[in-house]
């Protein structure tokens, strides 16, 4: 896994209706990073082309949509992933952790730049 800036998209899985983009900076087992109304730290490690790892994740801005909720419900949560990473992008599958109820999701992160 190369350090860098990173683009990323989640889709919530299991018949959850949701999903979240922004960008992540990995560097030497740190990550970072957010977009419009999140913003997460954690850490990760890499084996021979797999990795995996956690974060935290807040909410910083209300969403813009008033009909619109967010699945954390504005509370922190925390989440587990493992995933492969080739060349200049990387797949992960995880779990989000929002009070009692665990959830799902596929992230997709792509390299934009080196870091």
């Amino acid at each position: 896994m190369k350090n860098g800036l990173y683009s990323f998209h989640i889709h919530m899985l299991d018949g959850v209706r949701g999903r979240d983009s922004g960008i992540l900076v990995l560097r030497d087992g740190a990550l970072m990073g957010g977009g419009p109304y999140f913003w997460s730290v954690g850490s990760y490690t890499v084996g021979n082309g797999t990795w995996k790892g956690q974060l935290i994740t807040n909410q910083h801005t209300p969403l813009a949509d008033p009909f619109a909720r967010s699945l954390s419900g504005g509370q922190e949560v925390t989440s587990g992933f493992s995933g492969t990473f080739s060349d200049d992008q990387a797949e992960a599958f995880g779990t989000t952790l929002v009070g009692t109820r665990s959830l799902s999701f596929r992230a997709t992160l792509k390299r934009l730049t080196d870091g």
